[in-house]
């Protein structure tokens, strides 16, 4: 079984997480949220908070395939300015493993290193903060083991990029035609 994480961070976009994790399980992926910091309990963008399945200091790492950046602020600059996220997002990335950022969160991204000329999208302004990339317009662009998104409206499509890429095909068009995706997109 395939296995992803949620990275969490006070301030994160509870849509942008949350779609993930939700998209994630039911496709039979294992997915947890981890808090950064050393309590459970995080607080979104909206004061929704949200207890964590782990702390990130306690998780084995190792053995997950994919990482999760949701957006929101602060929360994506919570997560870009803590050091041991950026020496996680440059190991899964190096590793060849699903580095994943949706809305403001791709800023990690460039902390760490691993966008430049990449073609990468995020939400209406951030771009600037990116360059040198090839930003696009697209809602989910992928490049490499690079996933980007532009906010909350996209999250579910995010989300099943994400699955695409940890799940065989017939799981993800059953997923969302039981989701109704179909509806949506046609």
């Amino acid at each position: 079984m395939k296995k992803a994480i949620v990275l969490l961070a006070k301030g994160f976009e509870e849509v942008e997480a949350l779609t993930c994790v939700d998209v994630l399980r039911r496709g039979g992926v294992h997915c947890i949220t981890c808090s950064i910091n050393l309590d459970k309990d995080v607080a979104g963008c909206h004061e929704i908070h949200v207890r964590a399945n782990n702390i990130l200091e306690n998780t084995d790492v190792d053995k997950y395939d994919a990482l999760i950046i949701p957006g929101g602020m602060p929360g994506a600059a919570n997560l870009r300015d803590n050091s041991e996220v950026i020496d996680l997002v440059k190991r899964f990335y190096n590793e060849n493993k699903i580095v994943a950022a949706i809305c403001a969160g791709p800023i990690v991204l460039k902390k760490a290193g691993i966008i430049e000329n990449k073609k990468v999208t995020c939400y209406p302004g951030f771009e600037k903060e990116l360059e040198p990339i090839h930003f696009s317009h697209d809602i989910v662009v992928q490049d490499g083991n690079l996933i980007t998104s532009r906010g909350p409206a996209t999250a579910m499509y995010f989300a099943f990029r994400i699955l695409q890429n940890l799940a065989d095909e017939d799981i993800v068009e059953n997923l969302k035609k039981d989701m109704l995706l179909n509806l949506v997109t046609g």
